[in-house]
């Protein structure tokens, strides 16, 4: 794929995320998806992102930054929002915090195949701490 194209891909992956269209999930993802080198597949990948709206129902996500180096994108996610309980191991309770996502992506045949995730874990035990 080129540079544009996986860029307007990704873009559409997240729209999908945002709007929970959960059954367009495929399209965009692999059958045998890896998250952190974990082989999630696509129903635990997409398990996964349902928990994840779950716990966190105002859950949006928003491109902060992007660079993609095809096969690869890599993009800082910024989410602002108020997960119920716990969250990453905190006892964040419904209080509104703010944090970001590093996160890689390579794509194979236009759909992701592995995913690196790292979330800024400090920055909410910074908030939730205050």
């Amino acid at each position: 794929m080129e540079s544009d194209d996986i860029a307007n891909n990704f873009r559409e992956y997240i729209a999908c995320l945002n709007k929970r269209e959960w059954d367009r999930l495929g399209a965009f993802v692999a059958d045998d998806v890896t998250r952190n080198g974990k082989v999630l597949r696509l129903f635990g990948y997409r398990e996964m992102l349902e928990r994840d709206v779950s716990e966190i129902p105002d859950l949006r996500y928003h491109i902060l930054l992007t660079v993609c180096e095809p096969p690869f994108v890599a993009s800082r996610l910024g989410f602002d929002c108020r997960p119920k309980g716990m969250f990453l191991g905190l006892a964040v309770n419904g209080r509104r915090v703010t944090f970001a996502e590093n996160v890689i992506y390579e794509f194979h045949d236009g759909k992701i195949q592995h995913v690196w995730s790292v979330v800024d874990k400090a920055a909410i035990e910074a908030q939730i701490k205050a």
